[in-house]
C-alpha cells in the first residue's frame, strides 16, 4: 500500500466517523419532530388525572374579560423563542377578569417555555400600550428606554415537562 492510498483510506475513515458523530448529535433534535403553529381551544379535560404531557396554567392578574387570550408553548430553543409561528401549540381561550385556567397540551416531554398574551381589543395583533403579557417562571418584563418591552431570555422562562400534568401560575403584566 502506497503512502497516498493509506492517506486516502484514513481520511475516508475519519470522514465516515465524523458523519456518524454528526448524525448521533443531530438525532435528538430530529427525534423531536415538532409540528409548529398548531392552535387548539382550551380543553381542561386534557389536564385531568392520567393525561399529559401537559401544563395546567392559571393566568392571574387579567384586567378584563374583553378580547382574546393566547397561551403559546415554545420549544426551549433560542431559534424558536417568541418567533412568529414557531410555537408547538397555541391555546385560544376566553379571558376572565382576575384569572383563568388553561390546559396546554404538549407534543412530548422535554424543555419548553410559555408566553401568554391578553389581546384586549381582539384585533389579533400585539398592541404594546394596551395588551398584557406573561411568561413561564414570571421573570418580569423590562422596558428598553422606558418604553418598548424587552422579552426575557429563554434561560429565565424555560421549564422541564414530564409525562404527566404539571401546574404553573403566570402573572399578567400590562405596560
Amino acid at each position: 500500500m502506497t503512502a497516498l492510498s493509506l492517506f486516502k483510506t484514513r481520511s475516508a475513515g475519519r470522514a465516515v466517523a465524523g458523519v456518524g458523530m454528526l448524525a448521533a448529535l443531530a438525532a435528538p433534535i430530529a427525534a423531536q419532530g415538532y409540528s409548529y403553529g398548531r392552535s387548539v381551544t382550551n380543553d381542561l379535560g386534557l389536564c385531568s388525572a392520567g393525561k399529559g404531557p401537559a401544563v395546567r396554567v392559571t393566568v392571574t392578574g387579567l384586567k378584563s374579560s374583553a378580547g382574546n387570550l393566547f397561551v403559546r408553548a415554545y420549544p426551549a430553543q433560542k431559534s424558536d423563542w417568541l418567533v412568529s409561528k414557531r410555537y408547538v401549540v397555541r391555546v385560544d381561550a376566553k379571558p376572565q377578569a382576575g384569572s383563568v385556567t388553561v390546559c396546554v397540551p404538549l407534543p412530548q416531554t422535554g424543555e419548553f417555555a410559555i408566553a401568554v398574551q391578553h389581546d384586549i381589543n381582539g384585533n389579533r395583533k400585539t398592541d404594546i400600550s394596551t395588551d398584557g403579557a406573561g411568561m413561564s417562571n414570571n421573570p418580569g418584563i423590562k422596558k428598553v428606554l422606558g418604553i418598548v418591552p424587552q422579552a426575557p431570555p429563554l434561560e429565565k422562562v424555560r421549564f422541564s415537562a414530564g409525562p404527566g400534568v404539571m401546574r404553573m401560575t403566570i402573572s399578567m403584566v400590562y405596560l
